[in-house]
């Protein structure tokens, strides 16, 4: 046990009882009436409602979050990544080999973990809240039409990162770098044409009033795009959501089947707008760049540690291998990631603040964006009340609260300079 055991045994401790301390902290501020603002979004037995869903959804991510903690500590404590990686090594393969094994074998294990997790989540829990629409047939073929993806996609970027690591020399980490870039931004293009379609149907939005209103909004505003479907996010769950994806004549506005149901043909434009903000204001393309500027931060990183002896004797490992310090890598960031991810989140909470704010500036109804906001809370049951510290730790959005603040304060300035 030396001191990166240490390390990241204290890291990953501390991790969860963050998560744990911030959870508690978010169910015990849950109030017995809405806030004043929003006393319109929920009906007082819907409002009970929320509020015991973000209880039940607590409380599982707690049950689930302690006992993959305990989990992994006995595997590492008992040394399971030793036996793995020793087993393997049986084989007589060369390091690739083993690699993509030893790592298959952890996903292997990770993924019989998550699926009676996610039958449990599924079928229990969005069933008893009414929000689960999928069929046990339909979760079966999910679950396979996943694994075969991470098969075939993640089988050969793996071998990639490897083969550049072990024969690339010192610069391996800029190679595996530029290899990650190119096969991520490859699958940005395609997977809205090959890979979204294997799970959900695209079908092309009807002429209408709604189709008119999209693209005369899309019109004014000098945004282009391939086409506008509708995805049949009914058939696995009652959430709704929209969304851009694609680049180029790839570009697809996407609408699920829920949204549409539930919001107005205004509303829903206040939607797209605020999506079109995103796209205006660059959010996707700086997010691309921080991206791959954390990805190539992280590799250097991991370049600088990979062959580190102290790293594989905190895990008990009889042999050292570039496959199995990106495993041991990964929970040595546990302390850096702590603080990177907060980070994260506020950045990506002021994106949708500035999105928020295209949308109320480029149309001409300025309230639909709240009331559009306000039905698809109510929709998906939405904590109206979250802890600031959860909301750090954990929303990649502002709480309905802050946005229908922030959007009042818009629209309140523009009446002042109109008057």
């Amino acid at each position: 046990m030396n001191g990166i055991f240490w390390v990241i045994l204290i890291a990953l401790i501390l991790d969860f009882a963050i998560g744990l301390f911030s959870t508690i902290l978010n169910v015990r501020s849950l109030k017995s009436t809405p806030p004043f603002e929003l006393e319109d979004v929920y009906k007082s037995e819907e409002y009970r409602k929320s509020q015991e869903y973000t209880r039940v959804q607590s409380l599982f991510g707690l049950t689930i979050s302690t006992f993959k903690l305990v989990l992994l500590l006995t595997f590492w404590l008992l040394g399971g990544f030793n036996y793995i990686d020793q087993t393997i090594r049986l084989m007589g393969w060369n390091e690739v080999w083993n690699g993509v094994a030893f790592i298959g074998i952890l996903a292997a294990f990770v993924v019989m973990l998550d699926i009676p997790l996610s039958l449990y989540s599924t079928f229990v829990i969005e069933q008893r809240f009414g929000f689960n629409k999928t069929t046990y047939s339909t979760f079966v073929l999910d679950t396979l039409k996943s694994v075969f993806l991470l098969i075939i996609i993640g089988a050969p970027l793996l071998i990639g990162i490897l083969y550049f690591f072990e024969y690339t020399g010192s610069l391996s980490w800029l190679y595996v770098w530029v290899f990650v870039t190119v096969i991520s931004f490859i699958i940005s293009i395609i997977g809205p044409i090959w890979i979204m379609p294997i799970f959900n149907k695209f079908t092309p939005l009807e002429s209408g009033e709604l189709r008119n209103a999209i693209v005369e909004y899309a019109s004014e505003v000098k945004f282009t795009y391939g086409n506008i479907y509708v995805i049949d996010g009914s058939k696995r769950s009652a959430h709704s959501n929209a969304f851009f994806t694609g680049f180029g004549k790839t570009k697809r506005i996407a609408l699920f089947d829920t949204l549409i149901e539930q919001l107005s043909t205004d509303e829903i434009v206040s939607v797209i707008a605020h999506e079109v903000g995103h796209n205006k204001k660059r959010h996707i393309v700086s997010g691309m760049a921080l991206g791959v500027l954390h990805t190539g931060v992280l590799l250097f990183l991991f370049s600088l540690v990979m062959e580190n002896q102290s790293l594989f004797e905190a895990f008990s490992m009889k042999s050292t291998s570039i496959y199995a310090s990106i495993v041991f890598f990964g929970l040595l960031f546990t302390p850096i990631e702590l603080i990177i991810s907060p980070v994260m989140h506020f950045i990506s909470r002021r994106n949708e603040y500035q999105a928020d704010q295209w949308a109320v500036e480029t149309t001409t109804s300025k309230n639909n964006l709240i009331s559009g906001l306000k039905k698809l809370a109510a929709e998906n049951l939405a904590n109206l009340s979250p802890h600031p510290a959860f909301v750090m730790l954990n929303y990649s959005h502002p709480p309905l609260f802050s946005r229908v603040e922030s959007i009042s304060s818009l629209l309140g300035c523009q009446k002042e300079s109109e008057a």
